[in-house]
């Protein structure tokens, strides 16, 4: 059996080749089937396959995938578990792997293009010979989506509808005899002025009412109407056309229209769904010495300012699990059990938050190093999904850069399930302020303000407040840190 070039070819199991269920790996044959086989050889056949290599949703917020490069090309033998394809998701660039063995027979989708998740992008076929079905296979399915079906014309049944409006019908004859008559107060004095017998006049208005256009009509004044009712389809077209021209004003002079990457076009996608969630922010000055002093002592080991930060808020939000739930629908909230930091990272072409999962577990120093690993494969466009979207609570920390205080936009989507996030913090520099004590002598003290932006369904002022001063004592007192 092991000799057979057959079998060495090509794997038996349920994922590449299909039996029928009298044939198993063990051939338990009975002896009349046995002679059967011999006799007929073609009965046992292996049905090559065209499989399709789909873009993948590598995030929960991706809808589309652009082609960065192809690792392979047409032609190349693949094995199970080989990496293909680079795809640009809207957080990262991954490789795609193939979950079959097989030859990369046709490029669907070329470099530099995107595609629609789990649209094809590339054909695979098991034999050589199926090669050229595949390349066909791809090309029909170029042909198709840039040859659109030419759409089927509407009947042209509203045309002759303009010609009748633009021709009003004679006006009916007056009826004889009394009859009760509804005129306007202007077409009463018009009537009168003009000396126009009003029960003669027939009323074009509501419900028959006579209006002073009636009443000129009847005594032979020329009225300015007819140039508003005909075509009314072409009047009422008519303003249409500038409306459209003013929502899209020409780019100045000298100006680049650039569009969106992934990345940025999903931040912009999330920032326009946060307006939909209820928030408020607090504000909090921190007295930072002692964080300043202990930052100074651990970094010559690799610890950064935002690892301690993160540290911290852990720690707090272990005493207050409100600030850590999220809220999907508006009408419960969720209690995570987890405790996951998303910190803020700004990369070239975009934005992204790596997780710190666990971090009120992980001691200062583990904690610094699994930071600086995400940083690295942030930058380097190579997170994982789990890397980024299992975030409960988020920290923005532009406190290197001198801001001094700043506001953070609620990130929805970010967390399990989809998710809001209850509350992002944002945190500024640390910088000597003159502080005055109760006896009311001066001192300096190097303080830090802390704005943390939350979602008001969920989290109250006072659940904020109580959260904040807990991570006032931490940041104040922060030999735990360490610890």
């Amino acid at each position: 059996m092991a000799s057979s070039p057959f079998l060495s070819q090509i794997p038996i199991n349920n994922r590449t080749v299909s039996f029928s269920s009298s044939l198993s790996p063990a051939f338990p044959f009975p002896p009349s089937t046995l002679s059967h086989r011999k006799r007929n050889p073609n009965a046992l056949r292996v049905q090559a396959k065209i499989r399709e290599i789909f873009m993948p949703a590598l995030s929960s917020t991706m809808t589309e995938g652009k082609i960065v490069s192809w690792i392979k090309s047409e032609g190349d033998v693949l094995s199970k578990g080989e990496s293909v394809v680079v795809v640009e998701s809207d957080k990262a660039d991954m490789d795609v792997e193939t979950f079959y063995d097989g030859i990369l027979a046709a490029i669907v989708v070329p470099e530099g293009e995107t595609a629609p998740v789990g649209a094809p992008i590339g054909l695979l076929a098991e034999t050589e010979e199926e090669i050229a079905e595949a390349k066909a296979k791809a090309a029909s399915k170029a042909g198709g989506s840039s040859s659109p079906a030419t759409p089927i014309s509407p009947p042209a049944t509203s045309t002759p509808a303009p010609a009748e409006i633009s021709q009003p019908p004679p006006a009916p004859a007056a009826p004889e005899g009394p009859r009760k008559t509804t005129v306007t107060p202007f077409a009463k004095k018009l009537a009168k002025q003009h000396k126009v017998d009003i029960n003669k006049v027939v009323g074009t208005g509501p419900y028959g009412r006579i209006t002073p256009a009636d009443v000129e009509a009847a005594a032979g004044i020329a009225v300015s109407k007819p140039s508003v009712s005909p075509a009314s389809p072409a009047a009422a077209a008519a303003p249409v056309k500038p409306v459209a021209s003013f929502s899209a004003p020409p780019p100045l002079p000298g100006s680049n229209v650039v569009p969106f990457t992934s990345m940025q076009a999903a931040v912009s996608k999330n920032m326009v769904e946060s307006l939909s969630v209820p928030t408020f922010r607090v504000g909090y000055p921190l007295t930072s010495d002692a964080l300043d002093a202990l930052y100074e002592k651990v970094k010559p080991k690799g610890v950064t300012m935002t690892a301690l930060l993160a540290k911290a808020a852990a720690m707090a939000l272990v005493q207050h699990p409100v600030v850590n739930a999220s809220c999907k629908d508006g009408k419960s909230f969720t209690y995570n059990s987890n405790i996951n930091i998303a910190v803020a990272v700004a990369i070239n072409g975009g934005l992204i938050t790596p997780v710190l999962q666990d971090a009120d577990k992980l001691d200062l120093y583990l904690l610094s190093k699994k930071w600086k690993e995400l940083v690295e494969k942030a930058r380097a466009k190579q997170l994982q999904p789990q890397d980024y979207n299992s975030g409960t609570f988020t920290l923005s920390n532009l406190g290197m850069f001198g801001v001094d205080r700043f506001d953070a936009i609620l990130p929805p989507g970010q967390a399990i399930g989809n998710n809001v996030q209850g509350a992002i913090m944002a945190v500024g520099a640390s910088k000597p302020t003159a502080v005055a004590d109760k006896d009311g002598f001066f001192s300096v003290k190097s303080k830090m303000l802390v704005n943390v932006t939350a979602d008001h369904r969920i989290i109250y002022g006072a659940d904020l407040a109580a959260f904040l001063q807990t991570f006032a004592r931490i940041i104040e007192n922060p030999e735990s840190l360490t610890l």
